[in-house]
């Protein structure tokens, strides 16, 4: 269970960077202004993280993105919490972080070690029946499951620590821009639906939530099915212990390919609309201020075309030359 749990504290950590520097250059704040030489060289993607903006930053010497002091915050928490001022949160975090870690961690190889205990026991004690035909004499050893329930949800608070640092700091980062796309896209990166709440679409909200929980609820009962069957599978050709179950080796293999791929697509599914939405924040919190007048119209009247050699469209033959104007209708629409 803790390595499964390290897995995936490795990959979201990972995932985090990986978001914050390849998306760089898309979720650019002057992507959507008029001034062509800004944006040309906003959107380069040469430079995914710059260390002299980011010590400078850090020393209060310029201003630095928002997306940039996200990225060092979660390979350095805190750096948020520097770069905003708010010096007295570090030994909350860094306290909060290490304490549940540092216990988590101890619960957790109290475990191991009576796991461990118990494995050399079970092993020598058949090792001993086998050759004496005797009762093991000495006492059973137990697992503490308690401990391996303890240090994982030690672990666990851990890492809602870290994660409180990161969104504390989106929260925190002074900006002028109401709403600002960067804090609207990672607010949903750290909370599916928090970026729409911030741009003010509640009604989004139980839409994301809704496809995600559906999407999840797939995702674990398609991986249950696909264990299930795993296991059948593997007891049916396993040819040192007879098998008596009632499914046979084939539609347990059958069935457990159908659920490993009904799963791989419910893992494609959770991802997209997880995606879906933070890029649904970003670009909204853009195109906040983005306004279609209200005088919409359309408008026909006649039109004269004159001829033009690119156009497939002509009158009379080339032999006899083209007329010279074509007629028809022109349509206009105004929004």
């Amino acid at each position: 269970m803790q390595n499964r749990l390290l897995k995936y504290i490795i990959t979201f950590v990972v995932g985090l960077i990986g978001f914050t520097t390849l998306s760089y250059a898309q979720f650019k704040e002057d992507v959507f202004k008029s001034n062509a030489d800004s944006t040309s060289k906003a959107d380069t993607a040469a430079k995914l993280f710059d260390i002299k903006e980011y010590i400078g930053g850090l020393s209060h010497k310029n201003t630095m993105k928002i997306g940039m002091m996200f990225a060092g915050s979660v390979v350095l928490p805190g750096t948020a919490q520097i770069y905003n001022k708010d010096y007295w949160k570090l030994p909350i975090i860094y306290g909060g972080i290490g304490a549940l870690a540092g216990t988590g961690g101890y619960y957790l190889h109290t475990y191991n070690k009576t796991k461990k205990a118990y494995d050399d026991w079970a092993a020598n004690k058949i090792s001993y029946e086998e050759q004496t035909g005797m009762v093991y004499p000495y006492e059973t050893p137990v697992i503490d499951y308690k401990a391996k329930t303890t240090g994982t949800w030690l672990m666990v608070g851990a890492g809602l620590v870290y994660w409180g640092s990161l969104l504390d700091g989106v929260v925190c980062y002074e900006s002028t821009q109401k709403p600002h796309p960067g804090r609207a896209t990672l607010y949903s990166a750290l909370l599916p639906g928090l970026g729409q709440i911030y741009n003010g679409e509640l009604y989004k909200v139980p839409i994301y939530w809704g496809g995600i929980m559906v999407a999840v609820h797939c995702l674990m009962n398609n991986n249950r099915n696909y264990v299930r069957f795993k296991s059948i599978h593997n007891e049916a050709t396993n040819p040192d212990v007879p098998y008596t179950g009632q499914i046979s080796a084939e539609t347990a293999k059958w069935y457990r390919d159908v659920y490993r791929r009904y799963r791989d697509y419910s893992i494609v599914a959770t991802a997209a609309l997880y995606f879906l939405q933070v890029i649904d924040a970003n670009v909204f919190a853009y195109m906040h201020d983005f306004e279609v007048t209200d005088d919409i119209s359309m408008k026909i009247e006649p039109a004269v075309i004159p001829p033009n050699n690119a156009y497939a469209m002509h009158t009379g033959t080339p032999a006899y030359g083209y007329s010279s104007n074509s007629y028809g209708l022109r349509v206009g629409l105004r929004f």
